[in-house]
């Protein structure tokens, strides 16, 4: 493949309930440290949650905080500190060649949800709607949001993915680089859902939101205790650009992105299929180059839900069951499920085992469940692998949306 066709990751911005920097979320996550806790929602009072706490203002003004939304103020913050990360100076750039590929669960939920609650004080008289929100619930509203900030020109849209929306919007900028559509793409994902009392309603209705006394405790993925889904916010972009173009700017080069696939299972709303689960997998790995045996980390979708973790288990076992040197981790025992943001955020907190030879572990696992026993799964505590070559990023979502990315180190 030449280097017009290969693609790598130089930038990295986003914000997690356990850090706002590449570096403090990589820590924590080495740490152990959780990121969950308690708060109130609408018409359902104390819930557990994974809250961000980034500055709002640092790339864009009170002004156009206020006429905008959560999830856009999350991708203009993604999206500024990933260009500072990569050493992006937008005035030497051609902004028209600049998209903007954001992954969304779903969108305007919350603004609707506000508005709807403002006018219930006023007897439902609609002229207290906000003339704001058509735009802040179109569904391009984040990435939209993004390029009227950054004043790039360039295509820009969401791809609505369900969970597995992280590693879309990623896979769509890799797409758009290799047809030549663009020079530059600022690609992952962002979620606002802790805003809405209507996705943690939902998935109380389903039993299928999780409860602890202790919230750190609460996201359990494959533990046989598991409870269910911590409903989780976040944002996690990537300036992603070809290799050729990386180098000859002398930017820092954190990856390479070498393999990925998405397909569906044609099943069931909300239960995965093994078998689907593992053709993706399969596929990524086969478009990387490479075989199951030189995978060093994968990074697992679980939810903390039943059924969710028993199949992706056993999708696990038919891919690397045989392999002893692959290491099993999960980044949402720390910060719940972020959801449009999960994948791509899950893919940068592995993204510093590139440097430090560390599979950070999955916590929360007192006793893992017979159904969801895997390999080397990593338990409570970090291993020290040495050198890491290869990472699988795996994110799945609702109506049986299945998406895997690898990404490998860069050694020029």
């Amino acid at each position: 493949m030449s280097d017009t066709e290969r693609v790598v990751i130089t930038g990295v911005g986003l914000t997690s309930p356990i850090g706002d920097t590449p570096e403090t979320l990589r820590t924590n996550l080495l740490a152990g440290v959780s990121g969950v806790s308690v708060i109130e929602t609408r018409f359902m009072g104390k819930v557990l949650a994974g809250e961000c706490h980034f500055d709002e203002q640092k790339h864009q003004t009170r002004k156009e905080r206020r006429r905008g939304t959560r999830a856009g103020s999350t991708a203009i913050y993604c999206a500024g500190e990933a260009l500072s990360h990569a050493g992006i100076d937008l005035e030497k750039t051609d902004r028209s060649l600049v998209g903007v590929f954001i992954g969304i669960t779903e969108h305007g939920t919350v603004e609707t949800e506000n508005e709807i609650d403002v006018i219930r004080r006023y007897d439902y008289d609609t002229k207290y709607w906000s003339h704001h929100h058509n735009p802040r619930t179109v569904a391009n509203n984040p990435a939209g949001e993004v390029t009227i900030n950054l004043g790039v020109s360039g295509p820009h849209y969401t791809i609505g993915a369900a969970c597995a929306a992280g590693n879309a919007g990623l896979i769509q900028g890799v797409q758009m680089l290799r047809l030549g559509e663009v020079d530059l793409a600022i690609a992952g994902g962002v979620s606002e859902a802790t805003g809405s009392f209507g996705i943690f309603a939902s998935f109380a209705a389903q039993e299928a939101l999780a409860w602890h006394d202790d919230p750190t405790k609460a996201c359990r993925p494959f533990d046989k205790a598991r409870t269910g889904i911590v409903v989780s916010e976040g944002g996690c972009l990537y300036v992603v650009e070809r290799l050729g173009d990386a180098v000859k700017r002398g930017a820092p080069i954190l990856a390479e992105i070498v393999g990925y696939a998405m397909n569906s299972d044609a099943s069931d709303p909300v239960v995965p299929e093994p078998g689907r689960l593992t053709e993706c997998m399969n596929t990524a790995i086969r478009r990387a180059g490479i075989g199951p045996e030189d995978v060093d980390i994968v990074s697992t979708h679980a939810t903390a839900t039943q059924l969710g973790d028993e199949q992706e288990a056993e999708a696990l076992r038919r891919v690397f069951e045989k392999n002893p040197s692959t290491y099993i981790n999960n980044t949402k025992s720390f910060i719940g499920h972020a959801m449009g943001a999960a994948g791509a955020l899950e893919l940068a907190g592995n993204l510093g085992a590139f440097d430090d030879g560390m599979a950070h572990a999955t916590i929360n696992l007192s006793e893992v469940d017979p159904k969801c026993a895997v390999r080397n799964l990593v338990a409570n505590e970090p291993v020290e692998i040495g050198k890491v070559d290869y990472i699988l990023n795996n994110s799945f979502g609702m109506l049986g949306i299945n998406s895997a990315v690898v990404v490998r180190r860069y050694d020029g």
